[in-house]
């Protein structure tokens, strides 16, 4: 079968930045998905995308579609045919879907009964006609949030659309794509090249446009701005920190990439680090730089969508915008220290957290009391964390973060320095908005910690008993970060503490809260669901996290424990037969009316091997309580192991369900001991159904 590479851009308006990687992956797998749906074959594909281009190239594709048998069952005869042998309409229905006449269609026994069959040779169609509804069909399905229409025509893309290439080999697809009709011509750069130029196929594609001054491979863009911005921080003895997210968005906004370093007046520098690192990322996607010491220097790195004759003139552009954002935060900063965190609490009282919630103040009364009784419970200095908490949104009503929002917390850090606050406290009004994102730090500090949680946990309790979880993608109050910040700060700073006891101290602190009744089992049972995700990243099978989640221990960090260990049980060689065993004992309790007792009688024990087993559980139960006690659950269960021969001679050799009623109950006593030992840190018949 012949074949050809495809070629394929639709050329538009500056695409949004932040959107255009995604848009271009999903444009390459719709491509994909659309060819494969056609059974149309091909070796390779790859994407290109520009801030005014989406491009995907197919490497040797079929240039034929395969023909394709198609059979298809209709009615069963007896409801084909009425008692005179004539069709009915089911029949005359199946065969008009089919295109034939009901005396075309033959019958076939489908294994059950016999049927209208009707069976055909689908020809192949030529790629290019079936291109066109594959390429629109791919627009079409791009996520997009907001469509925009433009000029008279219908069609909706992200941008207006301005020309689209269809080559296949060197010949142009008829095809008309959001309006406009496909050819071969694209164009430049919109200053160094802005004709148009014809390109003659998928292997001239890449380097006609690096002639145009269009650099179209997204990855190959953005290495080129990482290896400048380097550079330019060398030529001046500096480090650039690159923010990977700024990296992808500045490769989105230029065709043409070319790194200018810019310096600013360094009066500036008295402002926050922070303060000046947002408004040069967030307002000019600037990169900065530092010295040998980790200080910030007096300058950054712009990325340019042109190679002017007079760079210094792009520069100079640059600082005349650069400087008033500096200055904005110097002056806010200058505002803010004029007053004290602790005077602007009082205005929290005007500011809603959510409107059956309450204030911002009532929240900061909440997470107070909040905060003492977590620091009771893992021996935090409760004076700190109570101050801490009281100051713990009052940066929110500074100028500063009114301006720059990213930086709540960070300038309350500030803000308590200069009011003359202890530091642990200071620190902890940034802390506790850690973790931020996956893989984020943690707080540094106890009492960091202590508001940390508090502020996750009033927030978690107030939205569930309100009514207002989180709901398939919606989650507006970031329930599932917070969650996940909880289990994380509570399992990696190693905290002994018990999630049920804050929850209903929590809940106790609101004046109306609907589902009260319902509130902590529905946030313990949220918060220990993010385990499932935690432990699925970190390659922990499902059936590891069920036989721990079975037993629900009170404490995260004591969940972390038993799934650790269950995780290395699995490795024993015994493991899967005292899997299969539990489940077996499980299952032979379950049927049971009431639970046995788990006391044996010794005197109605009289087979061999049950003596064994009962004598072999009374040492495990005594030999295994001290690692219990220390939480040591890997050395348990491989204490526990040891049980594999011993339960599977009494299985082997015992009828546990025997005539006479009191041994039968009394083994019955003995099967529960088997489990409940185990039940003291997992129930690992969940294991057996891997």
């Amino acid at each position: 079968m012949s074949k050809q590479d495809l070629l394929i851009e639709i050329g538009t308006e500056e695409l949004p930045p932040k959107a255009l990687a995604n848009l271009s992956k999903a444009f390459l797998w719709e491509i994909e998905q659309g060819l494969k749906n056609q059974q149309l074959a091909f070796s390779s594909s790859k994407a290109f995308a520009t801030p005014r281009r989406l491009a995907v190239i197919v490497n040797d594709l079929d240039l034929m579609q395969p023909s394709s048998e198609m059979e298809r069952f209709g009615p069963a005869i007896q409801a084909a045919f009425d008692a005179d042998g004539k069709p009915t309409k089911a029949a005359e229905g199946f065969a008009r879907s089919c295109g034939v006449d009901v005396s075309q269609l033959a019958q076939k026994d489908d294994g059950k009964v016999t049927k209208l069959f009707f069976s055909a040779v689908k020809e192949g169609q030529p790629t290019d006609t079936l291109l066109p509804a594959i390429i629109n069909q791919a627009l079409g399905a791009l996520p997009i949030p907001k469509r925009m229409r433009w000029g008279s025509a219908r069609d909706e893309f992200v941008r207006p659309v301005h020309w689209v290439i269809i080559l296949l080999g060197s010949s142009v697809v008829p095809a008309t794509v959001m309006g406009i009709d496909s050819g071969n011509e694209s164009r430049g750069h919109r200053f160094h090249h802005p004709d148009t130029f014809v390109v003659n196929g998928s292997q001239d594609y890449e380097s006609a446009l690096l002639k145009a001054r269009v650099v179209a491979d997204f990855s190959k863009r953005r290495d080129m701005i990482r290896k400048q911005i380097i550079e330019q921080a060398e030529n001046i003895n500096a480090r650039v920190v690159i923010d990977e997210d700024l990296l992808d968005e500045v490769t989105a906004l230029v065709e043409w990439p070319v790194a200018l370093t810019g310096t600013f007046d360094e009066r500036f520098l008295d402002v926050p680090k922070e303060a000046l690192v947002s408004s040069m990322k967030n307002h000019q996607k600037c990169f900065y730089l530092e010295d040998a010491n980790g200080l910030i220097k007096p300058n950054f790195i712009t990325i340019s969508n042109l190679d002017s004759t007079h760079p210094e003139r792009v520069i100079a552009g640059n600082e005349r915008v650069i400087r008033p954002r500096l200055a904005d935060a110097e002056f806010f900063f200058q505002q803010d220290k004029k007053h004290s965190l602790e005077s602007r609490r009082e205005k929290l009282k005007t500011v809603i957290f959510e409107q059956t919630l309450g204030t911002v103040f009532e929240k900061s009364q909440r997470v107070t009391s909040l905060a003492r009784f977590i620091a009771e419970h893992i021996g935090a200095d409760q004076a700190l964390a109570v101050r801490a908490a009281e100051l713990g949104k009052c940066d929110l009503l500074s100028g500063m973060v009114g301006e720059f929002a990213e930086l709540q917390g960070i300038m309350g850090y500030y803000y308590a320095l200069h009011d003359g606050e202890p530091a642990e406290v200071a620190q902890a009004l940034n802390d506790q908005y850690l973790p931020r994102f996956s893989g984020d730090e943690l707080p540094g500090s106890q009492t960091g910690i202590v508001l940390a949680l508090a502020e996750r946990i009033d927030t978690i309790v107030g939205l569930f008993g309100i009514g207002q979880p989180p709901t398939g993608s919606k989650d507006p109050f970031a329930l599932r970060r917070a969650a996940l910040g909880i289990l994380r700060i509570i399992v990696e700073k190693n905290l002994s503490i018990e999630l049920a006891p804050c929850i209903q101290h929590a809940a106790s602190l609101f004046s109306n809260l609907p589902k009260a009744d319902q509130v902590e089992t529905a946030v313990l049972d949220f918060i220990f669901e993010r385990f499932r995700a935690w432990y699925a990243d970190a390659g922990v099978p499902a059936h590891v996290f069920h036989a721990v989640d079975a037993v629900r221990p009170a404490s995260p960090l004591d969940f972390d424990h038993r799934i650790k260990a269950v995780s290395a049980f699995t490795a024993l060689p015994e493991a899967e037969a005292l899997a299969m065993a539990n489940k077996r004992v499980s299952n032979i309790l379950a049927k049971l009316d009431t639970q046995p007792s788990t006391t044996v009688d010794e005197t109605l024990l009289t087979d061999e091997a049950e003596i064994a087993l009962y004598q072999l559980l009374v040492k495990l139960h005594a030999d295994s309580a001290p690692l219990l006690q220390s939480q040591s659950y890997e050395q348990a269960l491989a204490l526990m192991a040891s049980l594999q021969s011993g339960v599977d001679r009494f299985f082997d050799q015992v009828m546990v369900n025997t005539d006479d009623l009191a041994v039968r109950s009394n083994r019955q006593a003995l099967l529960q001991q088997l489990r409940q030992l185990f039940l003291h840190i997992a129930d690992i018949s969940h294991l057996q159904a891997n």
